[in-house]
């Protein structure tokens, strides 16, 4: 895989491609509060700040593929549009959100440098041309369902609306029952594409209902999924983040205490600069 492969795109002065190194794009998985998104985004930054690494902040204000009508789904599009908002004026990062509906995209373009299409709804047309439309850069996760050279066709939707500010992220593939598996051979496949690849180590160790009413997760995997992209090459690493990940209202058993983040970006780091010849 070549390591210059991609092009590179622009995040709002972060370049993500080519040799540049590794993009962190990392947050809680769902808004909680305005208090809340600061002490991530605080914690987040200095966690990176050794090693210089760039990122961007994510966090959902809705979750609306919860396993179960009984989960915390968030503060709704306007609170969340707000608070992300506010952190990205604050910390002057980046900040990405889920769409889901065509008409999310453009009041969460307004605020956003990046709007995320979930997997499930990777292949939902009108969704993805409404994205595209409004010039922010798309991160496109792939379906669980999908396999990576689909996501050319998936890819080709959102530039069609004359964007090419494009972005893939494989978050697993779906194993059997409740369980995902990553196959690595999967990211050279999609940066054939010529779009920066990013690998989602959080989520490709979740387990998809596993806990019936909602999902499990092992998220003593993720840094090692996260070391074997690094060494397979990759533009940008989604790992999500916590304080207290045991009770966070959603994806906790699959995200990574904050306060090993630090440690884990200088290992990711040195496999990342091993790499790309640095």
């Amino acid at each position: 895989m070549d390591p210059i492969a991609s092009r590179i795109v622009d995040v709002s002065g972060i370049p993500v491609g080519g040799s540049e190194p590794f993009a962190l794009i990392s947050g809680p998985c769902q808004l909680e509060s305005l208090d809340h998104a600061r002490m991530m985004a605080e914690r987040i930054a200095a966690a990176c700040a050794p090693t210089g690494t760039r990122f961007v902040f994510k966090a959902s204000y809705d979750k609306a593929n919860r396993s179960s009508l009984g989960t915390e789904r968030g503060l709704g599009m306007e609170e969340g549009l707000r608070i992300l908002d506010a952190i990205r004026t604050e910390f002057g990062c980046p900040v990405l959100t889920d769409v889901h509906e065509p008409g999310h995209c453009a009041p969460a373009g307004e605020v956003c440098d990046v709007l995320q299409i979930p997997a499930f709804l990777s292949r939902q047309t009108d969704l993805l041309l409404a994205a595209g439309r409004t010039g922010r850069t798309i991160n496109i996760k792939k379906g669980q369902f999908l396999a990576p050279w689909d996501m050319a066709n998936v890819a080709a939707k959102v530039a069609s609306a004359g964007n090419e500010k494009i972005l893939l992220c494989d978050r697993g593939t779906s194993f059997g029952y409740n369980t995902l598996v990553s196959d690595f051979r999967g990211l050279p496949v999609m940066e054939a594409t010529g779009y920066p690849v990013v690998f989602d180590a959080t989520h490709s160790v979740q387990q998809p209902g596993g806990q019936g009413g909602r999902s499990g997760g092992q998220r003593e995997f993720a840094p090692v999924l996260a070391r074997a992209a690094c060494a397979v090459g990759v533009s940008a690493l989604f790992i999500e983040t916590h304080e207290d990940p045991d009770n966070a209202p959603s994806d906790g058993p699959n995200m990574i205490p904050v306060d090993r983040m630090e440690a884990l970006i200088g290992e990711l780091r040195a496999f990342d600069d091993l790499r790309k010849g640095r």
